[in-house]
């Protein structure tokens, strides 16, 4: 016996209401909650008891990481694949989000891993034509065509596979929601299904999440929070790098970035990703510097482009992309009040190449020198790297990870570097690097004027 159950669901946030509400006490959204009717069992078979196991009694071989075959894939991971774990994968369409999957279900069926590959979307057929053009012809993949959630866990029973990759979230449903596949209350239903089975099972989830047009992942925000890893895939369909980007992650850290290629033969991992975001050839504009930014656990040279133009009527623009607008709006006035540029009544324009996104503080020096230098017309040598945090005073605050980021400066060819003057006595020794101390932003402008 079962019976209807009429609920109010907010499309923003996930909140749950027996009535409806004008606006949701959730997030304070006005007229986002729809109604969904929920076809819920009325005797529920009783479940299994479970007793708590000490923490001691966890051996250290019980936990274990599984390669996925691709190193940038991994290292956004936290070093590999936690049995058991829910893995949320959102981008753009048409970014590579089949194509990446496809090629990790390939990689660990290389090494004697079962992995099914649940398509919504597309059809068999569809997804053998983009194995032959990827070349995968492993044994170990299966595909399966079951937007059913309900009857995933009798199609597994079986074959017990170590991975299953759903592609999408969206299109899988329940027949206990009588709403539409991709509604909220499917998105929540569905995900919580595939928690339970994933966790009793500790057999891993791949979820491929759609995005809206303002580049969040589609359905509500409590999405985010079922799963355990979420990760966007960003990049431009007409550039061929692609970015991964870790959101959230219960098993690592989330300052770790991927970076792969899209070739003919799919993606292709980008080991020295520092040669992607440095411009070819010697700079010879003005506006541009160079900076060493630690992205998770390795240092990347990033090349920080500036524009400034004397301003229109009205209010001068402020414009960034790649760092945050009130971090650029900050360095700004810092250059005001401290060395009296009139920068007040110019429009900034900031650009970090290669389609990053920083918050490491020691790419403020590149910042301020990339802006005195397009505001004097003077280019700067393209052999220096500026590296060092900027404080409200106009001081040059040292920063950390300083070895690993100098040894990468030598290893690109740079020789000249402008950094903290505190930083100094922690340089590794054997350096070829000229390095130029300064204290205060009287010392940076100053030493550009000398260059």
């Amino acid at each position: 016996m079962s019976k209807m159950i009429n609920r109010f669901v907010c499309s923003e946030c996930g909140y749950e209401s027996s009535k409806w509400l004008g606006r949701c006490p959730g997030c304070s959204t006005w007229n986002s909650l729809i109604e969904e009717t929920v076809n819920q069992p009325k005797n529920h078979p009783l479940q299994p008891i479970t007793h708590p196991i000490p923490l001691q009694e966890i051996t250290q071989d019980e936990l274990h990481r599984m390669p996925t075959g691709n190193s940038e894939l991994d290292r956004v991971l936290g070093g590999g694949i936690v049995p058991g774990s829910l893995i949320l994968l959102g981008g753009d369409p048409g970014i590579g989000k089949s194509t990446l999957l496809l090629q990790v279900a390939s990689d660990l069926a290389r090494s004697g891993q079962k992995v099914v590959y649940l398509s919504g979307e597309e059809s068999m057929k569809q997804l053998r034509l983009r194995s032959l053009r990827l070349g995968i012809e492993e044994d170990g993949v299966y595909l399966l065509n079951e937007q059913n959630i309900d009857q995933l866990e009798a199609s597994l029973k079986d074959l017990k596979p170590a991975v299953v990759i759903v592609d999408s979230i969206q299109t899988v449903y329940t027949p206990r929601i009588s709403s539409i596949p991709g509604s909220v209350a499917q998105l929540r239903e569905c995900t919580a299904h595939i928690l339970e089975y994933a966790k009793r099972t500790e057999t891993t989830f791949f979820l491929v999440g759609h995005v809206t047009k303002e580049g969040a992942l589609a359905g509500p925000r409590v999405l985010e929070h079922i799963v355990d890893v979420v990760i966007y895939f960003e990049g431009d369909k007409n550039v061929s790098f692609r970015l991964l980007r870790g959101v959230k992650n219960r098993y690592g850290s989330t300052d770790e970035i991927g970076l792969m290629e899209m070739s003919g033969q799919g993606l292709v991992e980008v080991n020295d990703p520092s040669y992607v975001f440095l411009s070819p050839g010697q700079n010879v504009s003005s506006g541009t510097a160079i900076s060493s930014s630690f992205e998770g656990s390795r240092p990347l040279l990033i090349e920080v482009q500036s524009l400034v133009a004397s301003a229109g009527p009205g209010y001068a623009r402020r414009m960034a992309s790649g760092i945050d607008q009130n971090r650029l709006s900050l360095i700004i006035a810092i250059l005001e009040k401290r060395r009296g540029y009139p920068l007040a009544t110019h429009d900034v324009y900031l650009k970090v190449t290669g389609g990053l996104f920083l918050k490491d503080p020691s790419v403020d020096l590149a910042i301020a020198a990339a802006i005195v230098s397009s505001y004097r017309e003077k280019p700067i040598a393209a052999d220096t790297v500026f590296i060092g945090e900027l404080s409200l005073s106009g001081q040059i605050r040292p920063v950390p990870f300083l070895e690993q980021r100098l040894k990468e400066i030598d290893r690109m060819g740079f020789r000249k570097v402008i950094l903290p003057e505190s930083s100094v006595r922690r340089v590794y020794p054997g350096s070829r690097l000229e390095l130029i101390q300064v204290r205060t932003i009287d010392d940076l402008v100053e030493r550009m004027t000398e260059g």
